[in-house]
């Protein structure tokens, strides 16, 4: 049984613009595959998106009319044949801090909408559209999904309450909406990252310092994980066509202690 082939398909990679999303939009291009890099970013997005000889769209994943048309975007180049959600932000906040005020509300409410409903609102309407393509085997393989975790939604340390609960809930809902899917033959995987060294951590001599403290924690190998070898993982996701309704950690073996 042969692996996917994605040449002259389409993709769409939500967050595409740096990180994770970034290094799977390079890895899906060399597989001749026309990526969308959906994100807010313009610069840089349109950037990648040129260097791989795809489409930016600027997409907030919580808009259904952003999200439709990056799927249109995408079919319009070739039957749309992968999402990578790859999209989302952290905002650290104790449920209640040091002056037994509350957590606001608001900060819950916008890392779910983001994380989770933004990565429900781009997998939905992109399925609907692998719906609409014609199978690819025998199977009636029609396209993959992978959706972005993390070891959050396992290990979440203090402050993470918003963050972990958006992941959990992307966890959770792998195997419900793969067996959805599985009427249209498209498959549905999640990955959830370790620590990854993304511009998140910032550059420069003290930021190296930070990421090597932090990497010393991982199990091995003693690093930060690269968005690269994520991607490698995302592939992997897509292209093997007997991988369905997982959760797969890529962390180097770390456990997150509480803080």
């Amino acid at each position: 049984m042969p692996r996917i082939n994605l040449e002259g398909s389409s993709s769409i990679i939500t967050g595409g613009a740096s990180g994770i999303g970034e290094a799977s939009a390079r890895q899906l291009a060399s597989l001749g595959s026309h990526v969308v890099i959906a994100d807010l970013n313009e610069d840089k997005g349109a950037a990648v998106a040129k260097e791989l000889g795809g489409l930016f769209v600027k997409c907030d994943v919580t808009s259904e009319e952003d999200g439709a048309a990056a799927v249109a975007a995408a079919s319009e180049m070739g039957p749309l044949r992968a999402l990578v959600n790859s999209a989302g932000i952290g905002m650290a906040a104790r449920t209640v801090d040091r002056n037994n005020d509350p957590m606001a509300q608001s900060t819950f409410d916008l890392v779910i909408r983001i994380n989770l409903l933004g990565s429900f609102n781009m997998l939905r309407q992109s399925a609907a559209a692998m719906a609409k393509t014609d199978p690819l085997d025998d199977d009636g393989q029609r396209g993959a999904i992978v959706n972005m975790a993390s070891v959050a939604a396992f290990d979440g340390q203090i402050g993470q309450a918003a963050y972990s609960a958006s992941k959990g809930g992307i966890v959770g809902m792998t195997l419900p909406i793969a067996r959805d899917l599985s009427a249209i033959g498209v498959r549905v995987n999640t990955v959830a990252p370790g620590l990854i060294d993304t511009p998140i951590y910032g550059e420069g001599e003290q930021s190296d310092q930070f990421k090597a403290h932090l990497g010393s924690s991982v199990l091995f190998p003693k690093r930060l994980g690269f968005g690269e070898e994520l991607a490698f993982m995302v592939i992997e996701l897509i292209t093997n066509p007997y991988m369905n309704a997982q959760t797969i950690r890529v962390d180097g073996g770390i456990r997150m202690p509480p803080k």
